[in-house]
C-alpha cells in the first residue's frame, strides 16, 4: 500500500489502494502516520514528497470505513477512531523536513486535508481539488479548516466548503491552495525540483526556519480545531447526514 523511495536527501512516499482510488480507511491512515513518525528522527532526508497514483492523490474518506458504523465500540474507541485523521495530519505537519504533496488526478475531502498539512502542494494541470464534506452532512475536520483559511482567507474557505465545487488546478493555484502546477503526470517531477532547491540549503537552518514559520502561522490552529472530530461525529449521526451520505453514494 505504501512505497518509499530514497534518493539522497529526498524521499518519495507513494500510497496506492488500487481500485479504491486511495480512499482513506483506518489501515491507510495508520500506515501513513507510522511513516511520518519514522521520518521524524531521520537526519539524512531533508525533503519528503507525498504522492498517490496517476488517477488520484486521494478520493477522500472511504464511506465504507468502519468509522461510519461502530455499533459495538465504546465511546472512547469511537472517539479514538474519529481522531485518527487528526493525528495523521498533525504528524505530517510536525515533520522537521520540508514536505511536498504531489497531486495527480484528484484530491478530495480527506485528501485535501492531508495535502494541507504539507508545506507545499504541487498539482498536475488536469487535476482538481474537491471538498464535499457538507454534501455528506459533516464538517471539514482533520484540523484542515484553519489551515485552509490561512491559505485562502475566510470568504474563499466558505465557498470551497459550502458550495462543494470541484476546483481545477489553475483556480486552486490562483487562490493560494497550490504552490505550483505541472504537466499531466509531472507533479512528482515538479516536486522533485522544489525538493532539490531545498536540499541545497543548510539542513539545520531549513529545519529551524520551517519550525519558526509554523510556530507563527499555526499558533491558533489547534485552539480553533481541537474538537473538529467530535463535531464530525455529532453531525455525522444526524438523520440529515445519513440521508445525505446515501444520496452521495447513489450519485445524486
Amino acid at each position: 500500500m505504501i512505497r518509499i523511495e530514497r534518493e539522497g536527501k529526498t524521499a518519495v512516499v507513494c500510497f496506492d489502494r488500487g481500485k479504491r482510488l486511495n480512499a482513506f480507511n483506518q489501515v491507510l491512515i495508520q500506515s501513513l502516520t507510522e511513516v511520518a513518525h519514522e521520518f521524524e528522527t531521520d537526519r539524512v532526508v531533508q525533503s519528503i514528497i507525498l504522492t498517490g497514483t496517476r488517477r488520484a492523490f486521494s478520493s477522500g474518506m472511504d464511506l465504507e470505513d468502519e468509522m461510519w458504523n461502530m455499533p459495538e465500540a465504546s465511546d472512547l474507541e469511537r472517539r479514538e477512531t474519529y481522531y485518527s485523521g487528526v493525528r495523521l495530519c498533525a504528524a505530517w505537519e510536525r515533520l522537521p523536513q520540508i514536505t511536498i504533496a504531489a497531486i495527480e488526478g484528484m484530491a478530495v475531502g480527506a485528501g485535501v486535508a492531508l495535502a494541507l498539512s504539507c508545506d507545499w502542494r504541487v498539482a498536475a494541470r488536469d487535476a482538481f481539488l474537491y471538498v464535499p464534506e457538507v454534501k455528506v452532512g459533516i464538517n471539514l475536520q482533520w484540523g484542515a479548516l484553519p489551515r485552509l483559511i490561512t491559505l485562502v482567507g475566510p470568504a474563499r474557505a466558505k465557498r470551497i466548503c459550502l458550495l462543494c465545487e470541484k476546483m481545477p488546478a489553475e483556480q486552486a493555484l490562483s487562490w493560494g491552495l497550490l504552490d505550483e502546477t505541472a504537466t499531466a503526470d509531472g507533479a512528482v517531477e515538479a516536486a522533485r525540483a522544489l525538493a532539490a532547491g531545498v536540499n541545497q540549503q543548510p539542513d539545520v537552518t531549513v529545519r529551524m526556519v520551517k519550525e519558526a514559520i509554523n510556530a507563527t502561522s499555526n499558533a491558533l490552529h489547534w485552539a480553533t480545531s481541537y474538537a473538529d472530530a467530535d463535531q464530525s461525529q455529532l453531525s455525522g449521526a444526524f438523520q440529515a447526514a445519513r440521508t445525505a451520505r446515501t444520496r452521495f453514494l447513489d450519485g445524486k
